[in-house]
This record gives C-alpha cells, structure tokens and sequence, in this order.
C-alpha cells in the first residue's frame, strides 16, 4: 500500500522549481585573529595563484569541503552558485579556459571603507560562527567586479579557508556607464539648432530610428532595466498601457502604502530623498517615478502597447507592432525593430481570478479581483464584505474595510506567514538597510554575497528573532482562528517570496483587528459557488456579503508573456519565479530560453540590484560578447 504525503502549503515552491535544503556553517567557533589583513592577503594571493595555473590543482585546497562560490557574471555569463570545493574547482577550471568572461581572473582586496577591508567577526547572521570577511575587487577578460570573501578555520587542521566567495560583474571592459557631464547645449550661430526641449522630444518619438531595447512595462522593473541601459548607451524604449507613468501603482486601492522601509527601496542613480517617509505611499511612488523618468530622460510611451511580435532568427531582430493612443486621442500603429525585448509586467502575470460556478449571478453592490478594486466606500454601516485570500493585499483590504464601518470577514485557505513592520525595520533589516547604515550598493553586495542554502538557514534565525518579537500577535491570531506558518522550513518572509512570491502578510495593523475580532476569519474551506447574496463553501457552510473582493494573487509572468507575445514565444521560454536547484532565480534577469527576450520583475530591491546585471547581458550580447 502506498502512503501519499501531502506537503504543507507552505513548503510548496513554484511548479517545477526546488525547496533548496538549508545550508550548514563550519563548526561554531568564537576565536578570531587579532589582526587578519595578513590572512586574507596570503589567501587571497594563494587564491589568484590558483586560478591562473592551469591546471587548477591548488585550488581546492584552499577552500573548506563544506564551501561556496557564488557567481553572477563574472565566471560564465549566467547565475551560479556552486558547492563543495571539487565541484569548485572544476567549475573555475571551465570558466577560465578558452576566451570566457571567467579567463584571465585576479582578485584584490578592498580596503576603501571598514566595512569593506579584512575584519573579524561572525559571519552568519546570529553571532555563533566567527572569522574573517572581506570586500574584493574583481577583474576578467571582459570585466570588473567586485564580491566579498569569508574565511573560516578548518576543523582539525585549524587552517583558514575559504567558506564563501561572492563574485559579481559591475561593468563590462571598456564599456563602462557614463561619467561626468555633457555640455547640454550648442553655441553658436548654427543654422537649425535644436534647444533641450526639441531634441529631446526627437529621441522619444523614434520617427528615423529603432531602439536597440524595447521594454514593456513602466513599473520599477521597466524603469530600473531602462535607466541601466541608458547609462550604457544603449537606445531604450519603454512602453506602458497605462495613461500616465506611475499608474500601475497610482490606481490601486486608496490606502496602499509599501510594506518594505526606504532604505530597502532605493532606485538606481536617484536614491530617495532624506525627508522621504519610511514607508512610501502608493500615490508618492507614482509621482516618484514620474520624476525620475523626467530627471534621467528616460524614452517612455504611455497609453500603449503590444499588438503582435516576431522574431526573425537570422537577422537577430524583432518586428513588434505597437499600438499607441495620442495627446489628442489619436491612434497610431508603429512598426519598431528592436534588438532585444524586455517584459517588465512585474514579476507576476495577469490576475489568478478563479471561475467560480455562479460568479455572474451576484446581486451585490461590488465583486472583483483585488487589482480592480478602488477602496471600500465611505459612510457605510452594517454592510458585509468578503475578502479572499490572506496576504497583503488581503490584509490591507480588509482594514480599510474594517475602518470604513464594514462588517468583514476574511477567507484563508491556507496558511500565511505574517511578520510585523516593526520586526522586519528592527531585527530583519537592521544593520544593513537602516538610517546611518551602509551605502546601499555595499549593502546589497553583502546581501547577495551569501549563497541561497545559506541565506535560507540565516533567515530561519531571523525568522525566530521577529517571531519572538511578535510572539502575542501571533499568539493572537492562532486563538481567532488565522492560521501563521513560519515559511520554507520555517525560513521567513523573504525565502517565502523568493521561493513561491507570495504566501506573506507584513503587518501594518490588520493583525490586530483579526486578533481583537473585529474582522472574522473563515479558514481551510475552498469556495464551491458564488451566491447571488454571498459565497457557499465546500463544508455547505454560506457567507453573506454585499461586497466580495478576490485577492487571489496572479498568474506566472510566463501566462502574461504568452498574452503579449503568443503561443510561440511562451512555449519557448523557460517558467519564470521559484529557485533553480542551486538557489538561483529561474528565467528572471538571466536567459529565458529565447534568444532577445528577458525578464525584469520584482520589488524595488531586486530591481534595483538586477537591473544591472541583466543589462550587462544585454549589453554583452550587443557587444558579440555571448
């Protein structure tokens, strides 16, 4: 007889990706060197030795059996994360033969900041292992890095090893971004000169020219990719279906504001201000976002969009026909030949609305996803709303109801991993993203340098710092029937998101209203069929309602690519979210399985540290690089 297992919710990853196992730290070790310049000096000289000895014999030695090296450009032109000090060194001796981007590789120590010169220390995230880490400066045939080393002392020998190494590409040879400024005029009589305002309007009409990259989607992942490419003098179109810039965020519901803090949200080349709110009303991003297309001159067509596509293998070019209404309500159709294509709908597809049995029927005042919904309605007593699902937007939803007068109730099929605002800025973050804390291009180097099954165990003792400092809610929340989960083998927030992008709630103050009773949870039951007056669900049990809003999340971004770009396309490219089997990222920000197709999605932090390496890609592709 056969035993099927049912695997929790909240261990499930995206179809077809893996549920990577934790990592394991050396053996705790509390004894550190009083100086380790020389340390990591001799490693980091017995390190470029090796690499550059063909063949690398000397390599493995110098890394502990139980390591990581984990790579974003700079060895191959792909993500990696390799482990074990065999598979290591057989991986570097692959990239660096032949012409690669891995050949020719020699690093240096940084010593331009403390946080960045040798220093002892932990070097996981709960103060039990402690050695020696550094900041380096990488250099290849094709490149310039730069990543962080940590060693650790060897059980039994008591020799300092390698545990980790993080490499990662910041510019291409001679291909640098932009430095220093351009005159920005033309003096002298010269016959048709053409002020800012006429150039500029030129460029973004694209009446005599193709971009080099089309991007669709206006979002932070459109405009993160886009400000890239423009500081790598790359021609960048970036279309939208929205009316203006920003929408996608300006038209959500009335009370959004950001559930992550400022310093973890910072854009590329234009940071937010210092009088900027810690956490960022919808409404204010939107106006941000239009200002920073303004500020970088970024090309941005509004109130357009895709109506048909092809790719032409031999000439390595696109034909995309996009359909744009006007200033003055006109419509055009403009036939455009880019190189490359970027969708930058988000990291999700279209909306997950289910079709229930009798969804039509209802006789309420309001039923939809919770993408089309505006807010609940002022100066309403006694009314009854439904909400579906139990994450953010769940959340979110049913407080502004809750506060609006409502009596609401919220449908949890499964379980959610809720983390309070307060534990996320003070324990989750802290250090690294934090007011007087790193600047941030350190910051998010040190938050990428750690390997995947690595971050995933350190998240697991973060997870139980902000569980504790959340213990009463919680607590709360279990007594009133609102199921919590911790993630992925009880790893958090943030594996939870990488792993199925979804599946979390960060509590701004719906908790409590759930824990003081004043919105009820309905938990475990599926819904069978939509009522005129409500929902019935599978257990036969009814809900009344006069309004009923789905926050059932989205669809893979695959589904959106397949809306967009058709059958053929979509069929192409690889599934899009979720971890690879070395806890790399699938399909997003690396190749896709289609040659000039990519995608950029996610939050601002994602975007603002991928956004560069999928440039480079792009960038290298153009180059004849890969």
């Amino acid at each position: 007889m056969t035993t099927t297992t049912t695997i929790p919710s909240h261990e499930r990853p995206e179809p077809g990706s893996h549920n990577i196992p934790l990592g394991k730290f050396p053996s705790t070790n509390t004894k550190t060197p009083t100086d380790p310049t020389p340390i990591a000096e001799r490693i980091t000289t017995a390190l470029n030795k090796a690499l550059n000895t063909t063949p690398t014999t000397a390599l493995q030695t110098l890394f502990l059996e139980n390591s990581y090296w984990r790579d974003h450009l700079v060895l191959s032109w792909d993500f990696r994360t390799i482990h074990g000090s065999k598979k290591i060194t057989e991986y570097a001796d692959k990239a660096k033969s032949g012409s690669g981007p891995g050949s020719t590789l020699k690093l240096e120590i940084d010593t331009s900041s403390p946080l960045k010169a040798p220093h002892t220390g932990p070097i996981d995230a709960f103060g039990e292992v402690h050695g020696i880490e550094f900041f380096i400066k990488v250099s290849s045939a094709n490149g310039a890095g730069h990543g962080v080393i940590r060693l650790a002392e060897e059980e039994g020998s008591g020799e300092w090893k390698i545990f980790t190494i993080f490499t990662s590409l910041v510019e291409i040879s001679g291909k640098g971004e932009a430095k220093g400024r351009s005159e920005g005029v033309k003096h002298g009589e010269l016959k048709g000169r053409k002020n800012w305002a006429d150039r500029r309007a030129e460029e973004s009409e694209y009446l005599s020219s193709d971009p080099d990259v089309l991007v669709v989607g206006a979002g932070q992942a459109g405009l993160t990719i886009t400000a890239r490419l423009k500081m790598l003098g790359i021609d960048t179109l970036v279309i939208d279906r929205e009316d203006s810039i920003g929408d996608s965020w300006r038209n959500r519901y009335h009370q959004l504001v950001l559930h992550d803090p400022v310093w973890f949200d910072h854009m590329p080349y234009l940071p937010f201000p210092a009088h900027w709110p810690i956490f960022t009303p919808k409404d204010k991003l939107a106006e941000f976002f239009e200002s920073y297309v303004k500020l970088l001159e970024l090309n941005v067509w509004t109130r357009a969009q895709v109506k048909s596509s092809s790719w032409d293998e031999g000439k390595k070019l696109w034909t995309v026909i996009v359909e744009r209404t006007k200033g003055d309500g006109s419509v055009e159709r403009r036939t455009l030949h880019p190189g490359h294509v970027v969708q930058a709908t988000g990291h999700s597809g279209e909306k997950n609305l289910p079709d229930f049995k009798g969804f039509d029927g209802f006789r309420g005042d309001r039923i939809c996803h919770s993408s089309d919904w505006p807010g609940a309605r002022d100066g309403v007593v006694g009314k009854k709303a439904i909400v579906v699902g139990a994450c953010n937007s769940a959340h979110d939803i049913v407080q502004d109801y809750c506060e609006k007068g409502y009596e609401v109730t919220m449908v949890q099929r499964s379980s959610t991993c809720v983390v309070s605002s307060d534990s996320i800025v003070n324990i989750g973050l802290k250090g690294l993203y934090e007011e007087g804390g790193p600047p941030t291009e350190d910051a998010d180097l040190y938050l990428w340098s750690i390997p995947p099954p690595l971050f995933k165990l350190q998240q697991s003792k973060v997870t139980q710092a902000m569980n504790a400092n959340d213990a009463k809610t919680i607590e709360g929340l279990e007594k009133a029937g609102f199921k919590v989960d911790r993630g992925p083998m009880d790893a958090g927030l943030l594996v939870k998101y990488l792993q199925r992008g979804g599946g979390y709630y960060i509590d701004v103050g719906a908790s409590q209203l759930i824990v003081d009773g004043k919105v009820k949870v309905k938990h475990g039951q599926e819904i069978s069929e939509v009522l005129p007056n409500g929902l019935r669900f599978g257990d036969g049990s009814e809900l009344q309602a006069d309004e009923i809003v789905f926050a059932t999340g989205y669809q893979n971004m695959r589904t959106q690519a397949r809306a967009i770009f058709g059958d053929e396309l979509a069929d192409r490219v690889g599934d899009v979210w979720g971890w690879d089997e070395e806890g790399e990222m699938r399909a997003i920000w690396r190749g896709t399985g289609h040659p000039g197709f990519w995608f950029m999605g996610g939050n601002l932090a994602l975007c603002r540290y991928y956004s560069r390496l999928l440039a480079l890609q792009i960038q290298a592709t153009i180059e004849g690089l890969i």
